[in-house]
């Protein structure tokens, strides 16, 4: 099964034109909501596109386990300089390391040497 990643404001358009040249199927959130979306407004479309959220925001980590929800997944990019190539770099390793994990409902917190894996339940 084909997994669909949405990026939020905060991944830079480098990044995602690289992983869409590397055959992942990732668009950003602004191709389909304002700049300026609520955190909310994001997780929901994200459940109705049944995509993954690629941020560096910490707040949506936070609102899917206030709100148990089972889905979207996320994955929290959280380094220290998170430049385009080294996210790109990152999460082109990651993904297919993970998309199990993904694909039933997680929440993915990755630094420069390592990455967690928390499940939803």
């Amino acid at each position: 099964m084909a997994i669909k990643f949405i990026a939020d404001v905060h991944i830079s358009p480098a990044t995602v034109a690289h992983l869409k040249s590397f055959g992942y199927d990732i668009q950003r959130v602004t191709d389909y909501l304002p700049a300026n979306s609520t955190d909310e407004e994001i997780i929901n479309l994200s459940i109705e596109r049944d995509a993954v959220i690629v941020t560096q925001d910490l707040d949506f980590s936070n609102l899917i386990i206030l709100h148990g929800l089972k889905k979207p997944s996320i994955i929290s990019i959280r380094l220290e300089k998170p430049i385009p190539e080294k996210v790109t770099k990152i999460l082109n390793e990651l993904f297919p390391k993970i998309i199990n994990e993904l694909l039933e409902g997680c929440i993915v917190s990755v630094t420069e040497k390592q990455f967690r894996i928390k499940k939803l339940l």
